[in-house]
């Protein structure tokens, strides 16, 4: 019998892969290169040139004649600092530059078509679940490509998640939201109440349109299971109680390998189980990084994780930051039970996945220990100080990340739908790259 994918079968990987975390625990930081003080500052000047070249470029005045140069302009930037500053060899460099970089472009192109009312910064966010399932696609022996399913999946995060996590709408408001949000996953035929919902329903159709309910229960089954794990998580946001590790633990585990085990599903419409496990793991270590990531702003909003539970203990970060390096370590590694794709794209997801927990206690620094800080920062390409500055001063400049996207991924072509468009106009036998 086929795997279902279902909830119950959530359970069971939450229940495999938090054993894994156990493990990890008490183990040294895993082992990385040594950078001196001396290259640090070396690649910082690196980096505080290539902004600089990025500002002058994006500060232009450019017709639409004039993008395809910028493009290419700022691509060059980006693989001279990723070659000098990050030490990507030039096969990862021609990767990100033309595989990630057009698959990007194109995801946005799209995503502007489906509904031209869109930010930059919305299509980034939905972008980096396409570039998820992109590099999936890779693993499991597809063509990168903007499918209708990658395209309606990845744009339910901004018109979704958004919304759930707002803290102007009502806890009511949000329980009939998600209510309604399920049977539409579960088929039923609603009509929209707004404009939001329109654009969900949308995207759910534009999944119908490359997979009928009938002939790929494991599609469903997984779109209901991250509606589930989100509905959890948000459940676990308003409790008053302090959880426990192991249920904070579940709810992030459902909630991260439930999100790229459902790109797993929709890059094959079928999936046995033994890559479903390992789509379901790489979900799990990104949601760890992310929740790291998001420490200060989960603190803010009274979210409970992992982290946040720790620092509402006084406990410093620096044990959790440690499994968590080993454990997205040991993640990179079944990452090689994938039968396709590249050494080179493995070998990018394991340094991808190190270096946003480092930027994350490089944004964290006071929940830290000065000993752990000196031990983890002594493998960084950046000083943390640095980092920190140099993200708080592109904060501070006006635009400069949407300038950037704007110019990377928008194409003259997507500014002149005016409105969205339905499932039916994306036809799913045309290639996408």
């Amino acid at each position: 019998m086929a795997p279902t994918y279902d909830w119950p079968w959530v359970g069971t990987q939450v229940s495999r892969i938090s054993e894994a975390w156990r493990e990890c625990s008490g183990l040294p930081l895993p082992c990385a290169p040594q950078i001196s003080l001396h290259e640090q500052r070396r690649r910082e000047s690196i980096y505080d040139r290539a902004v600089l070249a990025v500002e002058r470029e994006t500060t232009k005045k450019l017709g639409a004649v004039d993008r395809a140069g910028l493009q290419n302009r700022l691509i060059k930037v980006f693989g001279e600092f990723a070659a000098t500053a990050l030490d990507l060899p030039d096969d990862a460099i021609e990767l990100i530059t033309s595989d990630f970089v057009a698959l990007g472009a194109e995801f946005a192109r799209r995503a502007r078509r489906f509904d031209s009312r869109l930010s930059m910064e919305d299509i980034f966010q939905a972008c980096r679940n396409a570039w998820t399932a992109g590099g999936l696609q890779s693993l499991l022996g597809r063509q990168p490509a903007i499918t209708p399913s990658i395209l309606g999946y990845s744009l339910l995060y901004p018109y979704s998640d958004n919304y759930l996590d707002s803290k102007t709408i009502s806890a009511d408001e949000k329980n009939t939201f998600s209510a309604r949000f399920r049977r539409r996953l579960r088929g039923e035929t609603l009509a929209p109440r707004d404009t939001r919902e329109a654009a969900i329903w949308d995207s759910v159709g534009l999944i119908e349109s490359q997979y009928p309910r009938a002939g790929y229960p494991q599609v469903y089954n997984c779109l209901l299971a991250i509606h589930r794990a989100q509905e959890q998580s948000l459940s676990q946001l308003r409790k008053s109680s302090r959880a426990v590790e192991e249920e904070l633990l579940a709810i992030s585990f459902a909630k991260g390998g439930a999100s790229v085990l459902a790109d797993a599903c929709l890059v094959t419409g079928r999936l046995c189980e033994c890559h479903a496990g390992l789509a379901f793991d790489w979900g799990a270590a990104l949601q760890l990084g992310d929740d790291l990531q998001d420490v200060r702003e989960d603190l803010r909003r009274g979210a409970q994780t992992l982290f946040t539970r720790a620092i509402h203990r006084h406990q410093p970060l620096d044990c959790l930051a440690a499994r968590l390096l080993n454990f997205s370590e040991q993640t990179a590694t079944r990452m090689n039970g994938f039968p396709h794709g590249t050494a080179t794209l493995k070998d990018l997801l394991r340094k991808s996945w190190r270096s946003i927990i480092l930027a994350a206690i490089a944004n964290a620094t006071e929940f830290f220990s000065t000993a752990f800080l000196e031990e983890v920062e002594s493998s960084s390409p950046f000083r943390f100080q640095f980092l920190q500055s140099r993200n708080k001063k592109l904060a501070r400049r006006n635009g400069v990340y949407a300038k950037l996207l704007t110019a990377i991924f928008e194409e003259p072509e997507a500014r002149s739908n005016t409105g969205p468009v339905r499932a039916c106009a994306l036809n799913p036998s045309v290639p996408s790259l």
